[in-house]
């Protein structure tokens, strides 16, 4: 677990947004077994490839004409149950924060790991995910 006051600023970052903070495995169920929408989930993180990239990118990525019937996000590290059961759904993907899913009629559809963050420019991301709400979402 991370201090409070060290990760508040951080989700509040996607939750101030427009994201909604989940966490409860609960309420993960109920999101992601909906068999109609699109959902966008991010996994946020204290690293700084969350700050610098990840979370800009799906910011930026929900300015594009097709977007998610919802974005909702889960903190690494903070929330870890509600975590671990969105991670739950984005098997075979191993578990990597910060990463970006969308889910479309409770599929998965596109997955953005870790390794495709690191080392790219969140103009770079955002493009990937605009690519796939065009896809999944228009």
């Amino acid at each position: 677990m991370y201090p409070i006051e060290l990760v508040t600023p951080m989700a509040k970052d996607l939750t101030d947004f427009g994201f909604d903070g989940i966490k409860t495995p609960e309420e993960v169920d109920t999101i992601l077994t909906q068999k109609e929408g699109t959902v966008l989930v991010v996994v946020n993180s204290v690293c700084g490839c969350a700050a610098g990239n990840a979370r800009p990118a799906a910011k930026f990525a929900l300015h594009n004409a097709a977007k998610p019937d919802r974005a909702i996000t889960v903190f690494a590290g903070v929330d870890a149950a509600a975590t671990n059961k969105a991670r739950g759904y984005m098997l075979p993907y191993p578990p990597s924060s910060p990463s970006i899913a969308l889910f479309k009629d409770g599929n998965l559809v596109h997955m953005i790991e870790r390794h495709m963050i690191e080392g790219r420019s969140a103009q770079q991301i955002a493009d990937d995910l605009i690519g796939a709400l065009n896809t999944h979402c228009a």
